[in-house]
């Protein structure tokens, strides 16, 4: 068996029982004083650590919940077992489980699983990216005024972050951003067309690692907010279909600048 086709049996498994948990709305609590935890996250985690360990036991693993585990290996696998918790925790069908696999630095392999849907989603290094089984593509937009873009705002630190201000620029310019949630549905949704671009700040390396080789293994580009070279350990992430990249990282710079196209509106008080 390879390595993608581990990854598929174990992400269907866990998608399962993801879904379980889902039809029954377990209770969740706070893991800090934001980000949400619920039984479904630690129980998918085992499952996927456990049939890791007994496919590769020497293999590395970097996993949300638990954290890394070291492996005498070049090897590293990096897995989300529920990404979406904040969504799944209040019924909004928009989570999956995800791995990738990382050799000697570099991604050769991954799966998204969304259990709601039944879209599953392939990729390894070479050999494209896939719905399915079908093959997929990002899209064919030319211009940010022609795209559909998604971003994400972090649990954490909420009142530091600044995305809000790229946010309200690409709602201007673009047909419109998207919020749903999940980072790596969103990059999947890149790979296969639905979005023409993605962005976020402060992302962990499980949340893009199989996304952003789906996005490459598509035909589209991965970089930082700044043109730089993607890490998965980087502050941030771009993630689109190529044609739109370089259009909206002059914008992201202009932005970086506190150059703005379209003013934020000011709040004016309604007398009584």
């Amino acid at each position: 068996m390879t390595y993608l086709e581990t990854s598929i049996e174990i992400a269907r498994e866990a998608g399962a029982l993801l879904a379980e948990y889902f039809e029954r709305r377990v209770q969740f609590e706070l893991k800090g004083d934001f980000d949400l935890v619920t039984e479904a996250d630690r129980a998918s985690e085992r499952l996927v650590l456990e049939r890791l360990k007994s496919h590769y036991p020497t293999h590395a693993v970097v996993a949300e919940e638990s954290g890394a585990h070291s492996g005498d290996s070049e090897y590293c696998w990096y897995v989300d077992p529920l990404d979406g918790t904040t969504n799944f925790a209040h019924g909004f069908p928009m989570f999956n489980v995800t791995l990738a696999l990382e050799r000697a630095g570099e991604l050769i392999a991954g799966v998204i699983f969304d259990p709601t849907r039944n879209e599953m989603f392939t990729v390894e290094k070479g050999g494209g990216a896939y719905l399915n089984g079908a093959k997929i593509h990002v899209s064919g937009a030319r211009s940010i005024e022609e795209s559909l873009v998604a971003t994400g705002f972090p649990s954490r630190k909420r009142h530091l972050n600044v995305n809000v201000h790229f946010y309200y620029q690409l709602a201007m310019l673009s047909h419109g951003v998207r919020r749903a949630g999940s980072a790596a549905l969103d990059l999947a949704y890149v790979a296969c067309g639905r979005l023409d671009g993605f962005w976020e700040f402060g992302l962990n390396p499980w949340d893009m690692a199989a996304g952003v080789l789906l996005v490459n293994e598509a035909g589209g580009a991965c970089s930082d907010m700044n043109g730089a070279p993607m890490s998965l350990r980087g502050p941030h992430l771009l993630s689109d279909n190529g044609a739109i990249h370089a259009e909206m990282l002059d914008l992201f710079a202009a932005i970086f600048r506190g150059e703005y196209r379209w003013p934020i509106p000011e709040i004016v008080a309604r007398s009584s």
